[in-house]
């Protein structure tokens, strides 16, 4: 049994690794400046940062057709028994919807597997995915230790203004008010596959120290932990820093990786975060 693996743009994986690890991708859509881009393909978050730093207006996004997926499934099969499409929280976008609409049409042979977790976190699910089904695993057990991951993976950033989930309709209002008092910075974590407080500082250097805190708490737990680092444009710096503060940290080190464009709409410029999963489950 082979098992072919597809997931969505919001990975945030580069075009080489996924091409790589044997993965398909399906792009979500950026609606800006009165245009519709896939993510990743037609626009990248430094041009889009660049666009909302000129005047554009926040843009919007959108997810894939179950067209889209279709066609991608049906490639995939074409040289695999089964799919195991895993996708970005269905509680941040209706990708994993359409995903499951598409999946209907392919007598099982079709798993689609919400990840509960976006960008790198979704990414180094996919990763693990795509090594399990390289190894000959089929769909269930892949999904099996997925399932385990998820319950104890752990997505945390912090942002320059919570202005962008707020518009976006991720995070509430009087949420965003509070992250614009007094210089303080929030630290956010997906739990459960949705945005929530990690905690709050005062100031950008507490902020990063807090991350870099968290992290090595987690590898405290988890011993031998994955961890990749995520910023979005004008967070470089900032996550340098946060890797610096964790040197001599016992972590498997998955790299570093730029916020697409789909999520830097919603996070916004100058995100800085960090994704952790056990190694073993």
């Amino acid at each position: 049994m082979t098992t072919a693996i597809v997931t969505d743009s919001t990975s945030d994986l580069p075009t080489a690794l996924l091409a790589g690890a044997g993965v398909r991708s399906v792009p979500l859509y950026v609606n800006f400046g009165d245009q519709l881009y896939r993510d990743g393909l037609e626009i990248t978050s430094a041009e889009l940062i660049a666009g909302i730093r000129t005047g554009h207006k926040t843009p919007s996004t959108s997810q894939p057709s179950p067209a889209e997926f279709s066609q991608t499934y049906r490639a995939a099969l074409e040289e695999a028994d089964e799919v195991l499409s895993v996708h970005i929280s269905g509680l941040l976008s209706g990708t994993v919807g359409s995903a499951q609409l598409a999946a209907r049409d392919f007598d099982g042979r079709v798993t689609v597997y919400d990840s509960r977790s976006a960008a790198v976190g979704l990414g180094l699910q996919v990763l693990r995915a795509s090594e399990r089904a390289r190894e000959g695993h089929g769909a269930a057990e892949i999904v099996a230790e997925l399932e385990r991951v998820r319950e104890r993976a752990d997505l945390r950033f912090t942002v320059e203004t919570l202005d962008f989930l707020r518009i976006n309709g991720r995070i509430g209002g009087a949420a965003a008010l509070l992250g614009g008092l007094l210089n303080i910075k929030p630290i956010l974590v997906l739990r459960g596959g949705r945005v929530e407080s990690g905690g709050r500082v005062r100031g950008q250097k507490k902020a990063l120290a807090e991350l870099a805190g968290q992290v090595r708490d987690y590898v405290a737990r988890f011993p031998g932990a994955r961890v990749a680092f995520i910023s979005a444009p004008g967070g470089e710096d900032a996550r340098a820093e946060v890797r610096a503060q964790l040197t001599g940290v016992p972590f498997q080190d998955i790299g570093d990786y730029a916020l697409g464009a789909v999520i830097a709409t919603h996070a916004g410029p100058g995100t800085v975060g960090v994704a952790m999963e056990p190694a073993s489950v």
